[in-house]
């Protein structure tokens, strides 16, 4: 099973890349995203997601592993074949995605080509939990050890935010600081509340 290639560069197309290793053409199939990041002629290390058929063996390739981790997660969802997962990671980034689906977006998800809104709404569903779980769990690694109860707190006000608009990394750091600045059994409408005045623009803040 291949899962990484490291090489040069031979040709760029449409939706493809011909890598040459050591001699030996690879192609393989990226987003829009992941081709804009390479250029003919230059040395490319490209993680790979193998798809083994009856009737041929494709590689997909990816400019780093998070992205290839949302490739595979993309296309447990009914309806979302390979051409589909690329489409929508070549609209957005992994952070953009998170951001997107945990907000339950269905008009963003939309946009990608390929996906309708009956399909966009099947892609919110069934992975707006995971994704939430994903982004949950990376607030709480940026806090750090929390009791039961402070990250039960966390996670509710964080989540809020996102879903008022906010990327997954404002909000995170917003709760980060929310926290800071109030006792461990803050309540989730105390760090709402707190983490939305840090997210204000300081000259509000500094008029508050």
């Amino acid at each position: 099973m291949i899962r990484r290639l490291r090489g040069v560069l031979d040709e760029i197309g449409d939706d493809w890349a011909l890598i040459d290793v050591n001699g030996v053409g690879y192609q393989i199939f990226c987003s829009s995203r992941t081709l804009s990041q390479f250029a003919v002629g230059e040395a490319a290390v490209i993680e790979i997601e193998t798809h083994v058929r009856e009737d041929h063996i494709h590689l997909y390739g990816f400019a780093d592993a998070e992205e290839r981790d949302w490739f595979k997660l993309l296309t447990t969802v009914q309806g979302v074949g390979t051409k589909v997962g690329l489409a929508i990671l070549g609209v957005f980034g992994p952070d953009e995605l998170m951001q997107v689906l945990a907000s339950a977006d269905k008009a963003a998800v939309s946009r990608a080509p390929g996906v309708g809104p009956k399909l966009a709404a099947r892609i919110v569903s069934e992975l707006k939990d995971k994704v939430s779980a994903v982004a949950m769990g990376e607030v709480a690694k940026s806090l750090g050890p929390l009791n039961s109860s402070s990250a039960g707190a966390v996670s509710e006000a964080a989540s809020a935010l996102v879903n008022l608009g906010y990327g997954l990394s404002e909000a995170m750091t917003a709760v980060s600081r929310a926290l800071a600045n109030l006792s461990d059994d803050a309540s989730v409408e105390d760090l709402i509340r707190e983490g939305l005045r840090e997210l204000a623009p300081v000259d509000a803040r500094a008029g508050g």
